[in-house]
C-alpha cells in the first residue's frame, strides 16, 4: 500500500509547508540519493511540532532538558513524515538541505550536495507505523520519478554515516518504500 503524491517546481503538492531558514544552493545540479531518518524531540515523544520547531530555527530549548544541546544548532530536512502519515516540506528539493553532517556514499562525501533527506517521526531506530511507511512509499516513487533516482540509492542516515548515525534502523524494511 501506498499513497500517491505529485509534485510542482521542486515541491510535494500534497505536503504542509513548514519552511526551514536552514538550507542553501546545490553546488551542482545533481539530485541522485534520498537518506531516511528517525528522530524524536523529545526521544520518546512522537509529536512532529517540536521537529519542525527545531527545523525552523524555533525550538525553544528551555522547555525541555534534552532541548539544551540542541540551541545554536543549524539543521534541516527536506521532508518530515509523522506517524499517521502526515507529511510536512521545509526545503523545495532543488535546495540543499542539511541533514546529513558528514557523510559519503558510493566514494562521495557530502551526501547533502547530492541528496533528499526524508525525517520519520519515531525512534531513530524504529520501529515506524504502516502509515510512515505508507507515505514514504508514494514518497520514494514520486521522488524516483522527477529526479532518476535508482531504488537502490534509497539509504539510511546510517548507511552513509557508519559509526556516527544509527537510523532508520538495522530492521528497517526498504523493500516496503523502494519502487518496483
Amino acid at each position: 500500500m501506498s499513497t500517491t503524491f505529485t509534485m510542482h517546481d521542486h515541491r510535494i503538492s500534497e505536503a504542509v509547508w513548514v519552511p526551514s531558514p536552514h538550507f542553501d544552493a546545490r553546488p551542482e545540479n545533481d539530485i541522485s540519493l534520498i537518506v531516511i531518518h528517525g528522530i524524536a524531540l523529545p526521544p520518546d515523544t512522537f509529536n512532529p511540532l517540536p521537529v519542525l520547531g527545531f527545523f525552523q530555527g524555533h525550538l525553544n530549548c528551555s522547555t525541555d532538558p534534552y532541548f539544551e544541546a540542541l540551541a545554536g544548532v543549524r539543521v534541516s530536512s527536506h521532508l518530515v513524515v509523522g506517524r499517521e502519515g502526515d507529511v510536512y516540506q521545509c526545503v523545495a528539493f532543488n535546495q540543499r538541505a542539511w541533514h546529513a553532517g558528514i557523510s559519503e556514499f558510493e566514494g562521495r562525501s557530502a551526501c547533502n550536495d547530492f541528496s533528499i533527506g526524508i525525517e520519520l517521526i519515531g525512534p531513530e531506530e524504529g520501529p515506524f507505523t504502516d502509515a510512515q511507511y505508507a507515505s514514504l512509499s508514494g514518497l520514494c516513487d514520486a521522488l524516483c520519478q522527477a529526479y532518476c533516482i535508482s531504488r537502490d540509492h534509497i539509504v539510511g542516515h546510517r548507511d552513509i554515516a557508519p559509526g556516527r548515525k544509527i537510523d532508520p534502523g538495522a530492521d528497517f524494511e526498504y523493500q516496503r518504500i523502494r519502487p518496483n
